[in-house]
């Protein structure tokens, strides 16, 4: 009773508040809400700040427009603070050439998160359109934040980054259920569960059993723990006979991978890592049939470099290949010089390209400008200073590796777009990541970036292999196990297995139907509460 007195001032005390104070509120539950995503993944923080986002809306002012719009600018103060304190370390990447781009440190910091705020004030104001008494209003809220989540992760050109899902993807068992639903599926359970403990301050007349929600919400849980629990031993990882795996984590600066003048101090790195011996039997790297380098990691075009290829070809020797990033010349040339692609290449032991990606899915700011030549006669330009920015791939299709299944390539952040990791024809034996987190320093950026890519894996059922400029590089099997890694910010190599991948799973073959099917229920759900009221 003392708990539930409490609960109930709080919740009116909320309920209440006006002005400043309920803008204050809203930005410090957004802020603490960060706290359930990695690097701490203390997920249960949730069940104290999204009840007070129930509440806020709750306390929306009365009528139709004048509460949604309430409810919106309280759903942006959530969302600012959620954004802030989730991806403060954007800002880190305006100061690798500071004298360059410091300036708009505080615009980044403070920008990107405005603007994504705008998707958690949609959500506020639509579940206030929805919103009913009593617990049904909990799917309002979770219909309503669940869509607004969908369209960040797709609106002009998308950023699912730290989507309420991934609360409820640790530990591992609780992962598994991606498998299943996918990661917007997720979120729409996430937001219903974590709010039910606001239905503990509701008039008894409104909800006549109050810890019911709760108690609901508890057995949900235990029940995707069970699942993946059971999931998880059932499907002990197994591996790829025959193939060993060679990890290259370089750990260089940020200002030596974009200087050509650096040119033979990066190969001399990458050539002595790649070749150190990593225990008593080792050999160096002719005992690996796939050596792995991180995205673009050379200062230069390395088609066009022939010494660069020769120091390769005498690396990797006969019975391996390697695959590396690398920027790629394009046939289209702008006012100063030859535009390029981001791309993956696939390079067989006499020094020939096997196969080529080039990457899809930019990212804004870092590899184009929005409304490109316009932006650059202003005098901007993008983090890599690619004049023209990047050009864009064609399409994504599984690339063939001499001695290992087909490999799906993803180039940084496409890692994190769980709708996009569909191939043309055949599927996947194994994704493999090349990204350079270097850009975030040592921050919750990279540890956020591999734990997105660990839940991508089980939501396909295929393994991860990661390269990563400083870290977070590892191997992954299709359950999210991690089997090998190197930390954050640190040079080494990593000698793996590759993990064998499993059947399609649900997500694979139904991809979001579980998540459109959520929404429809929860709405017919909403409406009968509406009628009858």
């Amino acid at each position: 009773m003392i708990l539930a007195g409490t609960i109930t001032r709080i919740a009116h005390a909320i309920l209440l508040a006006d002005g400043w104070r309920r803008a204050g509120i809203a930005l410090a539950a957004g802020a603490a809400s960060a706290l359930a995503m990695a690097p701490f993944n203390a997920w249960p923080i949730l069940f104290v700040t999204i009840p007070i986002a129930v509440w806020l809306i709750d306390g929306s002012a009365s009528g139709r427009w004048s509460g949604a719009w309430s409810a919106a600018i309280a759903g942006w103060c959530f969302g600012f603070g959620y954004f802030v304190a989730g991806v403060y370390w954007v800002g880190y990447a305006f100061l690798v050439d500071a004298k360059t781009f410091g300036w708009l440190l505080p615009v980044a910091v403070a920008g990107l998160p405005a603007y994504l705020a705008l998707y958690t004030a949609l959500g506020f104001a639509a579940a206030r359109f929805l919103w009913v008494r009593g617990p049904e209003r909990l799917f309002a809220f979770a219909i309503a934040m669940a869509c607004g989540e969908w369209l960040r992760g797709h609106m002009l050109t998308g950023f699912p980054w730290n989507a309420f899902g991934y609360a409820l993807t640790q530990p591992l068992p609780m992962a598994q259920s991606v498998s299943l639903v996918g990661i917007w599926g997720l979120t729409f359970l996430a937001l219903l569960i974590f709010a039910t403990p606001a239905t503990l301050a509701d008039d008894p007349v409104d909800t006549p059993r109050p810890y019911r929600p709760v108690a609901l919400a508890v057995v949900a849980l235990a029940g995707l723990f069970a699942f993946g629990a059971a999931r998880l031993s059932m499907h002990p990882t197994a591996y790829v006979k025959d193939l060993k795996l060679r990890i290259m984590q370089p750990n260089l600066q940020q200002d030596a991978r974009f200087n050509y003048s650096a040119k033979n101090e990066v190969m001399a790195r990458y050539l002595a890592l790649s070749d150190r011996a990593t225990g008593p039997q080792s050999n160096g790297v002719k005992d690996a049939n796939i050596l792995i380098w991180p995205e673009s990691a050379f200062p230069f075009f390395l088609t066009r470099e022939p010494d660069a290829l020769a120091q390769i070809v005498n690396l990797i020797k006969p019975g391996t290949s390697l695959i590396t990033g690398a920027v790629r010349p394009g046939n289209a040339t702008g006012a100063k010089g030859p535009r390029a692609y981001n791309s993956i290449y696939v390079i067989d032991p006499d020094g020939s390209i096997r196969g080529i990606y080039d990457k899809l899915h930019l990212v804004p700011f870092g590899e184009f400008l929005p409304f490109q030549n316009f932006m650059e006669r202003l005098g901007f330009q993008q983090l890599t200073k690619e004049v023209g920015g990047f050009l864009t791939g064609s399409r994504r299709r599984a690339m063939d590796v001499p001695g290992a299944p087909p490999m799906l390539p993803l180039i940084c952040y496409e890692a994190v777009f769980p709708d996009e990791v569909m191939t043309e024809g055949q599927r996947p034996g194994w994704l493999i990541n090349l990204t350079n987190d270097g850009w975030f320093g040592i921050s919750s950026g990279p540890y956020q970036h591999f734990h997105q890519a660990r839940v991508l894996a089980i939501a396909e059922g295929l393994p991860m292999v990661r390269a990563a400029n400083t870290g977070i590089s590892g191997v992954i099997d299709p359950l999210g196990r991690i089997t090998a890694s190197l930390p954050l910010g640190v040079e080494g190599v990593i000698d793996a297995s590759l993990p064998r991948a499993l059947g399609p799973t649900a997500f694979s073959h139904y991809r979001n139907t579980p998540f459109i099917l959520f929404l429809v229920v929860s709405l017919v759900f909403v409406g009968r509460r509406r009628f009858r009221v």
